[in-house]
């Protein structure tokens, strides 16, 4: 009597039948190992392109495009562009899921970054508003949309396919590998800002010196390009995206039939959304306008956090897979609403507070934004899991992120650091809402 073959255990965790196995490409299977390398490159070059435009709204474009502006209205106009990308996301999302469904994965990514390269490497071109006046910010406008557009585009739903295919004991650790691009996107791109400030005149620097980082952007989304497309054009990577029911639905569709968890989704998270700007861009903006430390010590001390935070993002996957999740996120949305409260003591008190609170909000950021995505996932049903998890996460940038620089910064020079606290405390409290009613949900649905 012959027995059936048995299932093979796949390195990512889950179990091949012999019938997949039949199936099989020509390719070599995709590996656990290469997803997760595909997802921290994919999101490291995301992460440095948005970085190296947030960073030169403070350094570069108050002066460039608005100086017949006040050092803060330009810094605030500029932080008004950079938003306006997280407004294009979500629209973004929902064009290149169609052009999926009608050519292909790696169709709708290769057009993505190619549109997102493009863009990026245009805004190098820019000539000065003395030259060629109001049609710059035109540009600079058109060119950031672009971003946003290519932004929502560029979902390739590796990190689901990453944590879906782990094993259930190990699924934090899985799932902070994708935020993982975040602190080395940040430390790329401030420690090139860092050198180029520092290694140029300021005159240098502002004429052509900040042009270079959006040159390396270029670069970095072609090799980006290259490494997720050997992934996702494979048969291997199709099968398995399939084999979990990860394939692109309409975005009406998904808003139809599972708004809720689109938004919960995307509030679960706002805690740490709305901190990850608040530690980055906007005290960048803050100091350099109060003039209370140099620039380069300023990025310098933001670089030393980011390594932090990247060592929390680790630590977050491990602590995740033994308290759970979402208790995770739950525990650091308060604890960034206790950092909240001393934050106007910290930014308040000249360099060593200034220091002291980029870097625990680095520890703070890295703990809680490693596992930020896709906390409550499990909500879609499996077919809408896909597109839902990008609108989820779109959702929360445009909410928690987008307008973090401009609110705070606007409303701190009005009304003092005590609007960063208000800020962060309303994100805290939306993320325990979310994290409560989705709670509360599945036991109803238990």
């Amino acid at each position: 009597m012959t027995h059936p073959a048995p299932a093979r255990l796949h390195p990512a965790g889950f179990q091949e039948s012999p019938a997949a196995l039949s199936r099989a490409d020509t390719h070599e299977e995709v590996t656990s190992g290469e997803i997760a390398v595909g997802v921290v490159i994919g999101r490291a070059s995301e992460y440095f392109d948005f970085f190296v435009f947030g960073i030169a709204c403070v350094l570069v474009f108050p002066g460039l495009l608005f100086p017949f502006l006040s050092p803060l209205h330009g810094t605030l106009s500029a932080f008004a562009l950079l938003a306006v990308a997280f407004v294009a996301r979500p629209v973004g999302t929902a064009l290149f899921m169609a052009v999926q469904r009608h050519w292909g994965r790696g169709t709708k990514l290769t057009l993505a970054l190619f549109l997102l390269g493009i863009c990026t490497v245009g805004m190098a071109f820019l000539p000065g508003h003395a030259t060629h006046g109001d049609a710059v910010i035109v540009a600079l406008l058109l060119l950031r949309i672009g971003q946003g557009l290519a932004l929502g585009g560029s979902w390739d739903g590796l990190p689901s396919l990453l944590a879906m295919s782990a094993p259930p004991e190990r699924r934090g650790w899985y799932a902070m590998l994708g935020q993982l691009g975040a602190p080395l996107g940040f430390v790329l791109a401030a420690g090139l800002f860092a050198y180029l400030r520092g290694s140029l005149s300021e005159q240098d620097f502002l004429a052509w010196g900040w042009r270079y980082a959006f040159f390396v952007a270029f670069a970095i989304n072609v090799v980006a390009l290259f490494a997720r497309l050997r992934l996702v054009v494979g048969q291997s990577y199709d099968r398995l995206l399939a084999e979990r029911e990860l394939q692109p639905v309409a975005a009406s569709r998904v808003l139809r039939e599972e708004g809720r968890s689109v938004l919960l989704g995307a509030f679960a998270a706002l805690a740490s959304f709305a901190l990850f700007h608040l530690v980055t861009v906007f005290p960048l903006s803050w100091i350099v306008l109060q003039g209370s430390q140099p620039v380069t010590e300023v990025l310098s001390v933001q670089v030393v956090g980011a390594f932090l935070a990247a060592g929390a993002v680790m630590l977050s996957g491990w602590l995740a897979d033994r308290v759970g999740r979402r208790n995770l996120l739950g525990t650091m949305a308060v604890l960034i609403g206790v950092f909240s409260l001393v934050t106007p003591w910290m930014l308040g008190n000249g360099s060593g507070g200034n220091n002291l609170f980029l870097l625990a909000g680095f520890v703070l950021l890295g703990l809680s934004y490693g596992q930020a995505s896709g906390t409550v996932t499990s909500s879609f049903s499996p077919q809408y899991r896909y597109t839902g998890a990008a609108l989820s996460t779109d959702l929360a940038w445009l909410v928690g992120a987008a307008f973090a620089p401009l609110v705070v910064l606007g409303l701190s020079a009005q009304f003092g650091l005590v609007a960063v606290s208000v800020y962060l405390l309303s994100g805290v409290a939306c993320t325990l809402g979310a994290l409560r009613i989705n709670r509360l949900i599945e036991r109803q649905g238990a």
